[in-house]
């Protein structure tokens, strides 16, 4: 994620050489360039060989959303299989799902989990305004959804 705000945050800049994302995102290089390859094949990022190389957005950050990266490096959003709309699988334990309580919290955090994330773009992590707005909300006490 954080290489994807660095490249939002340079767009229009031309193509930022992994070297610096790298760098400066305190990310192994190895590491990124197997995770910007990733994204280019999902088509999010494009890419230029040469001196002035490197990575770049080719879709806006307000269209690129946290759940489609999150799903595609970490999987489903679900934290049991028993609640995942993508990886469904029954609960071995469970004897009835129906009127299963601890499925009822999980299925609350998955969904509240998946709003978020897909409620949160790039263009959200890098306005500040946003993330001053998230801050005050918090303090507030008072939920942001």
């Amino acid at each position: 994620m954080l290489a994807l705000t660095r490249l939002a945050k340079e767009l229009g800049n031309g193509a930022i050489l992994i070297s610096d994302i790298a760098q400066s995102e305190n990310i192994p290089q190895r590491y990124l360039e197997a995770i910007l390859l990733d994204l280019k094949k999902l088509g999010m990022l494009g890419s230029k060989l040469g001196k002035s190389g490197g990575y770049f957005l080719i879709r806006k950050p307000e269209e690129i959303n946290l759940s489609q990266v999150v799903r595609h490096f970490e999987g489903p959003i679900a934290l049991v299989s028993c609640v995942s709309k993508k990886a469904y699988q029954p609960c071995e334990f469970c004897r009835d799902e129906l009127t299963c309580n601890l499925r009822k919290v999980f299925k609350d955090i998955r969904d509240y989990t998946y709003n978020r994330l897909q409620n949160t773009t790039l263009s959200n992590l890098i306005n500040e305004n946003y993330i001053l707005q998230e801050l005050n909300v918090k303090s507030s006490g008072v939920d942001p959804q």
